[in-house]
């Protein structure tokens, strides 16, 4: 019988390559289709590169979480605390700004264990919900989040490109 371990901890700026490696592939995979691919190319350069990662990490409003498997980064949160939302009645909610588990690790369900965490760490931090925006067409993500109880309340056009957008769901989760 194999034993599995998972680990979440804070990430900090040593760790951006871990996030920039799965941030390659798993944001590419989970947009595939929702622009022309030179598109996705032109963002992926623009936001998923040593530099912009760095500076991320760097910004003390950004809250990363990195969750290891067996010892090797297979996902990443990013958290952003008190991020207001103009379809959200709460000022004190937590933005779920990217969720991402590396494919090969679907099967392992750590997204649920890395949502699951976000969420008791943004109670923890006394946020009144939780939100976030998803591709309309990943349906993947979609059912993710409503399975997990989070709600559709609006629509967004994410700027991929300086001439290309596509639609998010806004979605919402109140914490009791």
């Amino acid at each position: 019988m194999e034993t599995t371990m998972t680990l979440i901890e804070r990430a900090t700026e040593n760790d951006y390559q871990a996030i920039l490696d799965i941030g390659r592939i798993s944001v590419k995979q989970a947009h595939l289709g929702s622009c022309p691919e030179e598109d996705l190319d032109e963002y992926m350069k623009g936001h998923y590169n040593a530099e912009a990662i760095q500076r991320e990490l760097s910004n003390p409003e950004n809250i990363y979480h990195i969750l290891y498997y067996n010892g090797k980064p297979a996902g990443f949160s990013k958290l952003v605390l008190n991020a207001a939302h103009e379809n959200v009645e709460a000022k004190n909610s937590a933005k779920l700004d990217r969720i991402y588990i590396l494919p090969e690790y679907f099967d392992k369900k750590l997204g649920a264990e890395l949502l699951r965490f976000s969420v008791a760490f943004v109670r923890q931090q006394a946020q009144k919900g939780v939100w976030l925006v998803t591709w309309i067409g990943n349906t993947r993500a979609i059912n993710f989040y409503s399975k997990a109880g989070f709600k559709i309340i609006g629509s967004y056009n994410f700027q991929v490109t300086a001439t290309t957008s596509n639609l998010n769901h806004q979605m919402y989760l109140e914490l009791g």
